[in-house]
């Protein structure tokens, strides 16, 4: 039995599908990404790259820096006081004295950026952890979302340490 035109090419776009599908599965260096598809386990958005490194350029409060190339960056798990709070400036003044004009580690969670396009990281200086550092010094409280929770048993531990020992501003006893 003879296969029409019409079933031939049917049949041969089946086999060239089927072929790349074989070839993505099995070859290692072939993603989705290549073809310009969006991995789903991120729900479309790219995940962020899991480390960096990057220069300390700016720092704009207690839990916001600007690095070399011009990126701002929030620090994961923290939240520092704003302008017009008590804490604001011991915060903002001890960020600077830690990181400002320093090569750190930027470490991503699971979201790459917030509502107003800063980065989230986790920051790094000689491998200590300077987010939890800032919540273990009573500059500023731990704050988890659901969504990036790495660090999170060390920097509430942390922040239970400073409150037990009245550490920092935000603990103080007033």
């Amino acid at each position: 039995m003879k296969l029409g035109q019409r079933q031939t090419k049917i049949a041969l776009i089946l086999a060239a599908a089927a072929l790349i599908f074989a070839v993505y599965s099995y070859w290692p260096g072939w993603r989705m990404q290549d073809f310009g598809m969006q991995n789903r386990e991120t729900n479309g958005a790219a995940k962020p790259a899991a480390t960096a490194q990057a220069v300390v350029t700016k720092v704009i409060d207690g839990d916001t820096v600007v690095v070399s190339g011009g990126e701002h960056v929030r620090l994961l798990g923290i939240d520092a006081d704003e302008p017009d709070y008590p804490c604001y400036k011991a915060a903002k003044t001890r960020l600077e004295e830690l990181v400002l004009g320093k090569t750190v580690t930027l470490e991503a969670d699971n979201e790459n950026t917030d509502q107003y396009g800063r980065l989230l990281r986790h920051i790094f200086l000689d491998g200590k952890n300077i987010n939890g550092q800032l919540v273990s010094e009573g500059l500023a409280i731990a704050r988890f979302y659901p969504e990036n929770q790495k660090y999170k048993a060390e920097i509430v531990a942390a922040e239970a340490g400073a409150m037990r020992d009245k550490t920092g501003c935000k603990w103080q006893v007033k």
